[in-house]
């Protein structure tokens, strides 16, 4: 009953950013895809995850932008943080509705990849999940799931 709720609110409240998760996922058909608390992951080639909607992309390389959490985790492992971590946004998409993609998806794609944050989180050693898109998104996807996430503690 949970994950029906969940897709009929993706696909009323959260239609911009679930519609264009569709045509995301439609152009990753061939990809591997599993369910996830009522959302649909997909496991891609890229570097980066994203959520959008009802739809889940994770990278097919966790470590990626994390080389040192090798010692601590499995791949799989830390994977499933980072679904739960995606699926985290996924819920800030049913609080915000149609203002989604500006509330969240722009300040998280702004600094995750503007060279200038990505410099200042470097050079200061900040850690991605301290703005709040970020740190939120792992509260909301440990809480909603009862799994643990990715980021680190501020």
């Amino acid at each position: 009953m949970k994950d029906t709720l969940f897709r009929l609110l993706q696909w009323t409240w959260g239609f911009p950013q679930t519609l264009a998760g569709l045509f995301v996922f439609l152009l990753n058909l061939k990809a591997q895809h599993y369910p996830f608390h009522g959302s649909i992951v997909t496991v891609w080639g890229k570097k980066s995850s994203v959520s959008l909607g009802m739809f889940i992309f994770v990278t097919d390389d966790p470590f990626f932008f994390h080389r040192g959490k090798r010692r601590s985790f499995s791949e799989k492992e830390f994977g499933d943080m980072l679904t739960v971590h995606e699926y985290g946004h996924a819920v800030q998409s049913l609080i915000f509705g149609p203002l989604y993609l500006f509330t969240v998806g722009l300040p998280s794609v702004l600094w995750g990849m503007l060279p200038v944050f990505v410099d200042k989180r470097r050079k200061k050693h900040i850690s991605y999940y301290s703005v709040y898109p970020e740190h939120w998104a792992n509260r909301l996807g440990e809480k909603v799931t009862g799994e643990k996430s990715i980021g680190e503690p501020l």
